[in-house]
């Protein structure tokens, strides 16, 4: 049964449910633990089915700050909802691959600006913003059934470009998104496969390390 609550109440809630040694162990993840209170995503999926789809809950969540509060905000909101000014805004507060990729997989990836947003943020500057172009991507290439090759085709040049960023989370997002692109069907791994033996070699930034990564996998 569904229950109606509000951002307190679900602020209140994941207080009540924190555990240090969960925020400690953040660390070794390379999450920042500053405003956790420690709920496992497991516990936080349980509770997002209680409460179901609430797009407003969802923006009072994102707005606390509060670590766990933005994943659960993920899994709450109503991707029919979302418009493009909130994937923007956001994007502009992602501080961790974990927010970034929850976000981007749970909630982005079914939104109706999704293939914008892969576009626009590929072009980004602040690291998890453009790394979230590529695991809009990644996500993508799950959930988007009905999504026709031209798409990720048409995506393929922004990996290569992508792949020029050595920042960690940058590359390693490219890297997944090229790999998961090729193993859509056998059309996208024949094209995601060129693209990686296009780049072996190169001096240019991450991409002969995307390359091999990719090629490993794809071959």
């Amino acid at each position: 049964m569904k229950q109606s609550v509000d951002t307190a109440a679900s602020l209140a809630w994941l207080k009540r449910s924190g555990s240090k040694k969960i925020v400690d162990g953040m660390a070794r993840y390379g999450i920042p633990s500053d405003t956790a209170v420690g709920v496992s995503v497991g516990d936080l999926k349980k509770y997002a089915k209680t409460i179901g789809k609430d797009h407003a809950l969802a923006e009072g969540l994102w707005k606390s700050g509060v670590y766990e509060a933005r994943m659960l905000a993920a899994f709450v909101d109503d991707a029919e909802q979302v418009t493009g000014k909130q994937m923007d805004r956001w994007a502009s507060d992602f501080d961790s691959w974990a927010i970034t990729d929850t976000v981007c997989f749970a909630l982005f990836d079914r939104a109706p600006d999704r293939w914008k947003k892969v576009h626009a943020w590929s072009k980004a500057k602040p690291e998890f913003k453009k790394r979230a172009a590529f695991a809009l991507l990644w996500g993508l290439t799950v959930h988007d059934k009905k999504a026709p090759d031209q798409e990720f085709l048409a995506c393929l040049p922004l990996i290569e470009a992508g792949a020029r960023d050595e920042r960690d989370y940058v590359k390693k997002g490219v890297d997944m998104a090229l790999r998961a692109t090729g193993k859509r069907n056998a059309t996208l791994r024949k094209a995601a496969v060129a693209l990686a033996r296009a780049m072996i070699g190169s001096s240019a930034g991450a991409q002969e390390w995307v390359a091999r990564n990719a090629l490993r996998e794809l071959k």
